[in-house]
């Protein structure tokens, strides 16, 4: 993810030929953030800045999330086998505590703009636990949603192909930070195309102080 890209592109279009029609859909290992109010202030607060701007799709705090894994189809995985991935999820985070996450650093993105979640290490088992459930379950480990994983909360798309200064002018490389305390990890449907949010949230874990 480059920290300060000269040009942002149309997310959607580049996506086009990926995207699935509706009724069709993907199984994603989300954090659900759009209940915390520090997560909401401070995309909130991006979004003041960035308002105005063209060729940008900010992102609905209801759906504010950071993902840490894609588990595969929805087709291809069964309600029951949806529930096996969360009792193991569980399991394998059983004695792992909330996580404290600060989000304040702005990254950028050819086709978004996001808050780095630091230390990222500290959501590793987050990770580790999405892709053993998902491996012993369904037999694939699922997969990243980028190369390299680095835990994040997007704050907006980019819909145009354009120059990236004024986005970076108006939101530079640092905002107020925030403490997020994350405690769950949820099972998340996403049907059809990206830019509808047709979300549905199928299970969650919680994360239990011992």
């Amino acid at each position: 993810m480059s920290s300060l890209p000269t040009r942002m592109v149309n997310r959607w279009e580049r996506r086009r030929p990926l995207m699935l029609p509706p009724g069709q859909g993907l199984l994603y290992w989300h954090v659900l953030l759009g209940d915390d109010p520090d997560a909401v202030a401070i995309v909130l607060d991006a979004h003041a800045r960035l308002a105005g701007l063209p060729g940008l799709d900010l992102v609905p705090h209801r759906f504010i999330h950071l993902t840490v894994l894609i588990a595969g189809y929805s087709h291809e995985i069964t309600g029951d086998q949806v529930y096996e991935m969360a009792v193991e999820a569980k399991r394998q985070l059983a004695e792992i505590e909330p996580v404290i996450v600060t989000l304040g650093r702005v990254l950028y993105h050819p086709e978004a703009v996001v808050l780095e979640a630091r230390p990222g290490d500290r959501l590793l088992p987050l990770l580790r636990a999405a892709k053993t459930a998902t491996r012993l379950v369904t037999g694939s480990e699922g997969y990243l949603a980028h190369d390299v994983w680095i835990p994040h909360v997007t704050i907006a798309y980019s819909s145009a192909d354009g120059p990236a200064a004024p986005v970076i002018s108006a939101l530079g490389t640092r905002l107020p930070e925030r403490e997020v305390t994350i405690r769950s990890l949820s099972i998340v449907r996403q049907d059809g195309p990206e830019t509808v949010w047709a979300w549905r949230p199928l299970a969650e874990v919680r994360l239990t102080n011992r």
